[in-house]
């Protein structure tokens, strides 16, 4: 899909995408640089977009890592599906809420999500922390990038420890959050 038509999907989207623009290569690598991709065996999407954080993921992971993407955009999905086509990547056109009924019994090492969550109706919201937390491993972390401090209060209900940081490199200015 070209550049022109995953902006319109964007902007056609914007209740659901919550960006005005994709992440940039400074975000993602800031936001990646605080997983540890060398004991990661599952690894988690939520939001894949037109795939920069995905990109930086795929580039990192180990070759026997799998990784899920949830997209709820069916364009975005196909966009990812020809983009990554290699067999431990799985795109998921689904809710981010469903996380448990793809891992197999499987816990994540790491979730890595790019959600609108401040566009997200509370109860989804809420049901998307809730299985989140329960879908982490003991030494997982969820890495979240988002717009607004105020998420990191909501973070605080369910991880026990979460620490925040933030970036001017991105259109607009982001704060990383890490759950653990």
């Amino acid at each position: 899909m070209s550049k022109f038509k995953l902006f319109k999907e964007l902007f056609t989207n914007i209740s659901t995408t919550g960006a005005v623009t994709f992440s940039s290569k400074a975000l993602v690598d800031k936001m990646l640089s605080y997983a540890d991709f060398e004991s990661a065996n599952v690894i988690v999407e939520l939001g894949g977009g037109d795939g920069s954080i995905t990109q930086g993921i795929v580039d990192r992971m180990k070759p026997d890592a799998s990784l899920l993407v949830f997209e709820i955009s069916e364009k975005f999905c196909d966009n990812l599906r020809l983009q990554f086509s290699q067999a431990n990547v799985k795109i998921i056109n689904d809710s981010a809420e469903n996380i448990d009924k793809y891992l197999d019994g499987k816990h994540a090492d790491l979730i890595l999500s790019s959600l609108p969550l401040s566009l997200i109706p509370k109860p989804v919201r809420s049901n998307i922390y809730q299985k989140s937390k329960a879908s982490i491993s003991t030494q997982g972390k969820l890495i979240q990038i988002c717009y607004s401090y105020f998420l990191k209060h909501q973070f605080e209900s369910y991880f026990t420890k979460v620490n925040a940081t933030f970036t001017l490199k991105n259109f607009p200015p982001v704060f990383i959050l890490i759950c653990q």
